[in-house]
């Protein structure tokens, strides 16, 4: 045997050692997980939590059971992507289920059905898209997409919860949103990724700054302009908050400099303030978060019973199914931090914070150890997606943000939401798999 293929057997030996150690720890956790959601099922079958019956237990049961078969699945195909990601957003997921059936078990079964679609959903995408970097090839498909399924609601569309952005589609409901948020994260790491050194250096000098010329930045804004107009226009303020946030994240991390989001910060000011008086849902929403007690018994009615849920939970909480989270309207979708603070106390919703601090922080780390920028911006992208989103709801219904009205990912009820974020974990973990076997 020579020494180059004396070493790549090494290495080969080193990376299948590796990728085992890291299936296991991912067993171990799950099997964590499984405990964790069997005494929470328990408690709801058991205790005082109203309509909950047997079937918690079995989703819970059949639920962590599909999260160990797509683990072992990946196991023994030789895939190779992160193995932390998996349990967290299983913790997440399992916390959400427990929730929702102690809320409305109607919600919970609906949920428990969409989980195992989302799983189904995950395996595909670590299946089909495992070669992560062909994506980069098709940014203006990713761009004609997102605006065609953008524009599909203003003409279709049927309103929820004060948005225009709902497709009914006969057996269930969609959003495309959800869905087009991906889509965008892709557009920008490929366009940016292709044009990052003349967005940094520029190609003329105004006023002694350089700056890229309108051939470079033309297509960036037009896709960025367009998908807020368009989600303005439906009234689906927290996904313009979210594409917005994520557009500047990604043109930061690309290109360094804090002039784009000095530029952006104003616009978005600018825009702010134009919705305000241009936009009669815009002005109720921030008329509500700097004030809601003139309304109490009506507009303020929701974020008002939000705060009094957190403030009655306490540091540890009343207890599973000892609250009263039925005052809060729409509990079961944006806010249902909310019932999970008044129930587990502010350690708790601590924990669940916790847990999305370390998905982004694996998140960051995918894209840090990845060696190719295509992916590394789209890792990015992706990471400050799910984010921010948390972020923006769980700040909006703490009242630190306006309350926007979008899902906390992978906890509250809404089948769009579930899959696209099941897609986008599917996605980061290609790209994990692809900086592994690259090693």
């Amino acid at each position: 045997m020579t020494d180059g293929s004396y070493g790549n057997y090494i290495s080969a030996v080193a990376k299948s050692a590796a990728r085992r150690k890291g299936r296991r720890v991912e067993w171990k956790l799950l099997s964590l997980i499984g405990v964790y959601a069997m005494i929470g099922a328990a408690a709801l079958y058991l205790g005082s939590a109203g309509a909950a019956d047997r079937k918690v237990v079995f989703a819970c049961v059949s639920v962590v059971a599909a999260y160990f078969l797509v683990s072992f699945y990946w196991h023994y195909s030789g895939y190779r992507g992160d193995c932390f990601l998996l349990p967290l957003v299983a913790l997440l997921s399992t916390t959400g289920l427990i929730f929702l059936f102690r809320l409305d078990p109607a919600y919970g079964v609906r949920q428990f059905f969409w989980l195992l679609i989302g799983l189904g959903v995950l395996l595909l995408t670590t299946r089909l898209l495992i070669d992560f970097r062909f994506l980069s090839d098709y940014k203006y498909i990713y761009a004609l997409a997102g605006l065609i399924a953008l524009i599909l609601p203003v003409f279709f569309g049927q309103e929820q919860g004060g948005a225009k952005s709902w497709l009914d589609l006969g057996i269930f409901n969609f959003q495309p949103s959800e869905f087009v948020k991906i889509l965008v994260v892709l557009f920008l790491a490929s366009y940016l990724s292709e044009n990052r050194a003349v967005l940094t250096v520029g190609t003329r000098n105004l006023g002694g700054l350089a700056l890229p010329g309108p051939q470079e930045w033309g297509p960036l804004l037009a896709m960025w302009g367009i998908s807020l107009l368009l989600l303005v226009y439906q009234k689906d303020l927290g996904a313009a908050l979210i594409y917005f946030s994520t557009f500047l994240t990604m043109v930061y991390v690309a290109t360094s400099r804090i002039l784009y989001v000095l530029f952006g910060s104003t616009l978005f000011a600018a825009g702010a303030a134009a919705s305000f008086y241009m936009f009669d849902h815009v002005r109720a929403r921030f008329e509500i978060w700097m004030n809601p007690w003139p309304n109490i018994e009506t507009t303020g009615y929701q974020i008002i019973q939000s705060l009094f849920a957190i403030n009655s939970g306490g540091v540890l909480g009343s207890g599973l199914g000892l609250g009263f989270p039925g005052y809060i309207p729409a509990v079961h979708t944006d806010l249902i931090f909310s019932a999970i603070c008044e129930e587990l106390g502010l350690a708790g919703g601590a924990g669940i914070i916790i847990l999305f601090m370390l998905f982004v922080y694996r998140g960051i780390r995918i894209a840090l150890k990845t060696t190719d920028e295509f992916a590394a911006l789209a890792a990015s992208g992706l990471t400050a997606l799910l984010g921010l989103q948390a972020f923006i709801i769980i700040a909006g219904v703490t009242k630190l943000l306006p309350l926007t009205g979008i899902t906390l990912p992978y906890i509250s009820y809404g089948g769009s939401s579930l899959v696209a974020n099941f897609i986008l974990l599917g996605l980061l973990l290609n790209i994990s798999h692809e900086e592994e076997s690259d090693l």
